[in-house]
């Protein structure tokens, strides 16, 4: 009953909301929504505002002063969509004392700044829509609020923030009319420190931290933000893609930020005997010396040369360190989406594919795999729904990989990143570079770029709602020359952020428009070979003809996107899925003969409510680029020049796979690849 009453207050709220927009569209001349709109270009209801709950509520007057001074009342007195976690005066009085202050007047105005900020996002949030991980948006300070879900003293189901803190059951979902009130008992902090300094506050990793340190690489991870990044040049743009009218903007900011996984000291303790830095160092020759033989009687291989980046214990520690802040657990693999259904990855059929990711690592040119384990028969050992680093767990090897949990007891969320532990030392050894990752590299385009990443671009807004301008379920982007780093761009580059409907892997996608050639570096493979680089994209008659290049060499003739599967003159199935084994082989016979195949089966879009697969799409397609040799210790480019001479130059980019001949090369005689 109460969760029904809620649910009819949000959408009340929301109606109410998008009434007053359209009639401030009318009245006036609105820009798009910021994280600080002005005031006063908005309409304000007549009614309680968020701004009114605070100042009438006495349990609410210390936090009321405190945004008083921020300079933000005036902001929570007009239009918007708000959702506040308001402190009482008791969590605000306790906060004071663990700071040792005895009133607010104590603060400074930027202690006020912040502590107002941080307890303010721009979206509407229910306790409903709260699923475990991180906010979907970021509070006015910028940094994502952790939600985990328990029970608070009196037995009630709340959610709790950051860890420490939860909204208050019997105040929770209140909603004023401009946003929805979510009264918390503690004060709400993040860490203003950046990733090594909060990883030295906790002992559990003490090792790995004097590592770092010790060969210099904690050097690298103070990187916080560009500051010389001035979006104002950059107008908004507004386009078409598809049937679609829509606009984007550059990102606000440019951010750097890192994701670090850390074992515990307890492990190598336990499982190795270590306990100093020279059997650490001694462990890292043993696992890299099989690796880069030609290193081992090098004067940069001894221990008294960590610094030096081709020093085992070097490389030991830069492997585990992602060159993009993930911001949470459940964002190492595919967007959680909250529905009806509870948690969903966004377009991944569960009961086939483990939701995946591929990132790259601060050790040059290798990638670490995160895998959420979700398929039931190649389970193995593992933990359904739990996360694992370089797993391959199918019925050619049973590797297990290394477990990620979530640090307990110390913050792991830092101003540049966020750290894990691991159950097991995380290495590029021989098994994981001949076995692990010698398989099918299929990545989002999103992931091919950390700043996209970091600067919380890729997978932002509710895909369950569609593009308006006032970008209230999220924002599509364009990255201008000189925003993602390696990335030549002429024309525009453009992320579209994810739809359910879309017909998409994992609902988004990257478009070139304009006049575009753009070149970026692509994944680094994990050693020496044949490869068939596949694009995957969605065909469509609005779209255009692009060329592709390989480290600058033209690939075969250009890519015609208004073309789909059905123009290439092979008859096909009308039910994939009702297809016999070897009947299904030979239909990707007839495609891959022509470079091409369908769409992943273990991809799905939604279509009147209901997973449509990708692969029984005839527009889902997965193009060969080109089938190439490549080196594993070199930077190797794709190219996309627009040779379009249909009026439209739209090149989208879905997907990307790299596949290593062992898969894409088999005879009929052994297993051929998966359609998956």
């Amino acid at each position: 009953m109460k969760m029904e009453l809620v649910k009819r207050k949000i959408k009340s709220l929301k109606e109410q909301i998008s009434l007053l927009f359209i009639i401030c569209s009318l009245l006036f001349s609105v820009s798009a929504c910021s994280d600080e709109p002005d005031a006063e270009n908005f309409y304000t209801y007549k009614g309680q505002t968020m701004s009114e709950y605070l100042l009438q509520n006495p349990q609410f007057s210390q936090y009321a002063a405190i945004v008083e001074r921020a300079g933000l009342m005036k902001l929570l007195s007009a239009y918007g969509t708000y959702t506040c976690f308001a402190p009482t005066n008791d969590a605000v009085d306790a906060y004071l004392q663990q700071r040792g202050l005895s009133d607010i007047s104590q603060l400074t105005d930027a202690d006020c700044d912040t502590i107002a900020r941080t307890h303010l996002v721009n979206n509407l949030f229910s306790t409903a829509e709260m699923g475990d991980g991180v906010l979907a948006t970021a509070n006015m300070n910028r940094r994502y609020l952790e939600v985990s879900h328990g029970l608070d003293e009196s037995d009630n189901a709340v959610v709790f923030l950051n860890e420490d803190a939860h909204i208050i059951y019997e105040l929770q979902d209140d909603s004023v009319d401009n946003g929805i009130m979510q009264p918390v008992d503690r004060v709400l902090e993040s860490s203003n420190r950046m990733i090594v300094d909060l990883m030295k506050l906790n002992p559990n990793v003490s090792l790995f931290v004097e590592a770092l340190m010790q060969t210099g690489v904690a050097d690298s991870l103070y990187l916080y933000k560009d500051n010389n990044w001035d979006p104002s040049p950059y107008p908004r743009w507004y386009y078409s893609s598809d049937i679609n009218s829509e606009s984007a903007t550059v990102p606000e900011e440019m951010l750097y930020g890192f994701t670090i996984f850390a074992e515990p000291d307890s492990i190598y303790r336990e499982k190795y005997g270590i306990t100093t830095l020279q059997q650490l160092y001694e462990k890292a020759c043993e696992i890299y010396d099989a690796v880069y033989p030609e290193d081992a009687a090098q004067p940069w291989h001894a221990f008294d040369q960590l610094t030096d980046r081709r020093n085992p214990l070097n490389r030991f520690v830069s492997y585990h360190i992602l060159g993009c802040n993930v911001i949470s657990k459940e964002k190492l693999t595919p967007y959680n989406v909250l529905n009806s259904n509870g948690l969903v990855d966004i377009g991944i059929e569960t009961t086939q594919n483990n939701p995946e990711d591929w990132y790259k690592t601060l050790l040059s040119h290798t990638m670490i795999n995160v895998q959420k384990l979700t398929v039931g028969k190649f389970l193995g050992q593992g933990t359904r729904n739990a996360h694992y680093v370089n797993r391959r767990y199918d019925t050619q090897f049973q590797y297990e990989g290394q477990q990620v949990d979530k640090v307990t007891g110390y913050k792991s969320a830092a101003m540049n990143g966020i750290y894990f532990y691991v159950n097991d030392i995380v290495a590029f050894d021989v098994k994981t570079r001949d076995e692990v990752q010698n398989r099918r590299i299929r990545m989002d385009f999103s992931t091919l770029f950390p700043e996209m990443i970091t600067n919380g671009v890729r997978l932002n807004g509710d895909p369950t709602h569609g593009h308006d301008e006032a970008e209230r379920y999220g924002k599509n982007y364009y990255f201008p020359q000189g925003y993602l780093k390696g990335v030549k761009v002429n024309g525009y580059l453009l992320y579209r952020r994810p739809h359910n409907h879309y017909r998409c892997f994992q609902g988004d996608e990257i478009n070139l428009q304009g006049d575009y050639d753009v070149t970026f570096p692509i994944p680094p493979v994990p050693s020496e070979g044949e490869y068939q680089i596949r694009l995957g994209y969605a065909p469509s008659s609005t779209r255009g003809i692009g060329q592709v290049y390989f480290d600058d060499k033209p690939q075969g003739i250009p890519i015609d996107m208004t073309k789909s599967l059905n123009d290439l003159g092979v008859p096909l199935a009308s039910n994939y899925n009702l297809l016999s084994r070897d009947e299904k082989v030979a239909e990707r016979k007839a495609l891959k003969n022509l470079d091409y195949y369908r769409g992943p089966m273990g991809a799905y879009m939604l279509q009147s409510g209901s997973h449509y697969f990708l692969g029984l799409h005839a527009q889902s397609v997965r193009r060969v680029v080109c089938t190439v040799h490549i080196s594993p210790d070199e930077d190797h480019f794709l190219r996309f020049r627009n040779v379009s001479n249909n009026g439209s130059s739209e090149l989208m980019l879905d997907f990307i796979e790299i596949v290593p001949r062992s898969v894409y090369g088999v005879t009929d005689e052994g297993e051929p690849e998966d359609d998956l």
